[in-house]
Protein backbone atom coordinates (compact mmCIF):
# COMPACT_ATOMS: atom_id res chain seq x y z
CA UNK A 1 0.00 0.00 0.00
CA UNK A 2 1.03 3.27 -0.84
CA UNK A 3 1.17 6.58 1.43
CA UNK A 4 1.30 10.26 -0.16
CA UNK A 5 3.24 10.77 -3.41
CA UNK A 6 5.64 13.60 -4.74
CA UNK A 7 6.54 14.93 -7.72
CA UNK A 8 9.49 16.87 -8.16
CA UNK A 9 10.55 19.25 -11.21
CA UNK A 10 13.04 20.86 -12.78
CA UNK A 11 12.95 24.02 -11.49
CA UNK A 12 14.47 26.92 -14.22
CA UNK A 13 16.62 28.25 -11.00
CA UNK A 14 20.43 27.88 -12.94
CA UNK A 15 22.64 27.83 -9.98
CA UNK A 16 22.58 24.09 -8.90
CA UNK A 17 22.97 23.40 -13.07
CA UNK A 18 26.07 22.43 -14.51
CA UNK A 19 25.93 24.86 -17.25
CA UNK A 20 29.10 24.71 -18.73
CA UNK A 21 28.97 23.52 -22.22
CA UNK A 22 25.22 22.99 -21.55
CA UNK A 23 22.41 23.44 -23.31
CA UNK A 24 19.29 23.15 -21.11
CA UNK A 25 15.64 23.91 -22.62
CA UNK A 26 12.43 24.33 -20.73
CA UNK A 27 9.18 22.92 -23.26
CA UNK A 28 7.39 22.57 -20.39
CA UNK A 29 6.98 21.97 -16.55
CA UNK A 30 7.63 18.16 -17.00
CA UNK A 31 9.99 18.42 -19.92
CA UNK A 32 13.39 19.62 -19.96
CA UNK A 33 15.75 19.19 -22.55
CA UNK A 34 19.28 18.99 -21.40
CA UNK A 35 22.41 18.39 -24.15
CA UNK A 36 26.14 18.29 -23.31
CA UNK A 37 28.33 16.07 -26.03
CA UNK A 38 31.60 17.10 -23.51
CA UNK A 39 30.21 16.55 -19.50
CA UNK A 40 32.70 14.18 -17.70
CA UNK A 41 30.93 10.55 -16.26
CA UNK A 42 30.21 11.62 -12.18
CA UNK A 43 29.41 15.28 -12.81
CA UNK A 44 26.23 16.08 -10.99
CA UNK A 45 24.11 17.89 -13.60
CA UNK A 46 21.51 19.15 -10.99
CA UNK A 47 20.48 19.60 -7.40
CA UNK A 48 17.31 19.28 -5.28
CA UNK A 49 17.08 20.49 -1.18
CA UNK A 50 14.62 19.66 1.19
CA UNK A 51 16.03 22.57 3.22
CA UNK A 52 17.58 25.54 1.87
CA UNK A 53 19.01 28.99 3.35
CA UNK A 54 16.32 31.58 1.14
CA UNK A 55 18.36 34.21 2.21
CA UNK A 56 21.66 32.38 0.14
CA UNK A 57 19.75 30.82 -1.91
CA UNK A 58 16.75 32.64 -3.19
CA UNK A 59 15.00 29.40 -3.71
CA UNK A 60 12.06 27.18 -1.86
CA UNK A 61 12.84 23.60 -0.82
CA UNK A 62 12.08 21.47 -3.87
CA UNK A 63 11.85 17.91 -1.96
CA UNK A 64 9.47 17.02 0.54
CA UNK A 65 10.20 16.57 4.29
CA UNK A 66 10.49 13.09 4.98
CA UNK A 67 11.33 10.93 8.38
CA UNK A 68 13.81 8.59 9.31
CA UNK A 69 10.94 5.81 10.47
CA UNK A 70 9.25 5.86 7.39
CA UNK A 71 9.77 3.44 3.98
CA UNK A 72 9.41 5.39 0.25
CA UNK A 73 10.33 4.72 -3.12
CA UNK A 74 12.08 7.19 -5.50
CA UNK A 75 12.31 7.11 -9.57
CA UNK A 76 13.20 9.15 -12.41
CA UNK A 77 11.46 9.57 -15.09
CA UNK A 78 13.27 10.49 -18.05
CA UNK A 79 13.08 9.71 -22.06
CA UNK A 80 16.65 8.73 -23.04
CA UNK A 81 18.39 6.89 -25.70
CA UNK A 82 20.63 5.03 -23.49
CA UNK A 83 18.33 4.09 -20.07
CA UNK A 84 21.22 3.71 -17.56
CA UNK A 85 22.89 6.89 -18.06
CA UNK A 86 21.62 8.94 -15.27
CA UNK A 87 22.41 7.78 -11.73
CA UNK A 88 20.77 9.49 -8.16
CA UNK A 89 22.17 10.01 -5.39
CA UNK A 90 20.47 10.35 -2.48
CA UNK A 91 22.64 13.01 0.91
CA UNK A 92 21.17 12.72 3.87
CA UNK A 93 22.31 15.29 6.45
CA UNK A 94 21.60 15.66 10.17
CA UNK A 95 20.84 18.65 12.59
CA UNK A 96 24.32 19.89 12.18
CA UNK A 97 24.23 19.61 8.52
CA UNK A 98 26.72 16.48 8.22
CA UNK A 99 26.47 14.00 6.25
CA UNK A 100 24.58 10.84 7.93
CA UNK A 101 24.35 8.80 5.07
CA UNK A 102 23.94 8.60 1.51
CA UNK A 103 22.46 6.14 -1.31
CA UNK A 104 23.38 5.74 -5.18
CA UNK A 105 20.34 4.55 -7.13
CA UNK A 106 20.91 3.36 -10.51
CA UNK A 107 18.11 2.20 -13.22
CA UNK A 108 16.03 4.69 -12.42
CA UNK A 109 14.54 3.31 -9.00
CA UNK A 110 14.91 2.01 -5.85
CA UNK A 111 13.31 2.08 -2.37
CA UNK A 112 15.11 3.92 0.10
CA UNK A 113 14.76 4.40 4.06
CA UNK A 114 16.85 7.38 5.70
CA UNK A 115 19.28 7.22 8.86
CA UNK A 116 16.76 7.85 12.14
CA UNK A 117 19.08 11.15 13.08
CA UNK A 118 18.00 13.10 9.21
CA UNK A 119 16.71 16.11 9.14
CA UNK A 120 17.58 16.98 5.93
CA UNK A 121 18.52 15.52 2.37
CA UNK A 122 19.13 16.25 -1.07
CA UNK A 123 18.78 14.31 -4.52
CA UNK A 124 21.57 15.15 -6.98
CA UNK A 125 21.24 13.54 -10.90
CA UNK A 126 24.26 12.97 -12.15
CA UNK A 127 25.84 11.87 -15.22
CA UNK A 128 27.22 8.08 -15.81
CA UNK A 129 27.89 8.48 -19.58
CA UNK A 130 25.06 10.28 -21.03
CA UNK A 131 25.03 13.52 -24.03
CA UNK A 132 21.47 14.07 -23.93
CA UNK A 133 17.85 13.17 -22.64
CA UNK A 134 14.32 14.88 -21.61
CA UNK A 135 14.12 15.52 -17.73
CA UNK A 136 10.23 14.59 -16.99
CA UNK A 137 10.09 14.14 -12.85
CA UNK A 138 11.29 12.55 -9.78
CA UNK A 139 8.77 10.84 -7.99
CA UNK A 140 8.46 10.09 -4.16
CA UNK A 141 6.07 7.97 -2.55
CA UNK A 142 6.06 6.63 0.75
CA UNK A 143 5.47 3.28 1.37
CA UNK A 144 3.14 2.16 4.41
CA UNK A 145 1.94 -1.54 5.29
CA UNK A 146 4.86 -3.76 4.89
CA UNK A 147 4.71 -3.52 1.01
Amino acid sequence: MTGETWKIYWNEYAKDVYLYGSEVLFHSRDDVEFKNELMPPGTVIKRWFSKVNYQSMRIEPALPMIDGEGRYHISLDISAEVSDGLILKMIFYDRYDSEAGSQIIRYGEADFQCPLKTFSYEVQLINAGITQFHFHSIIITEITDGE
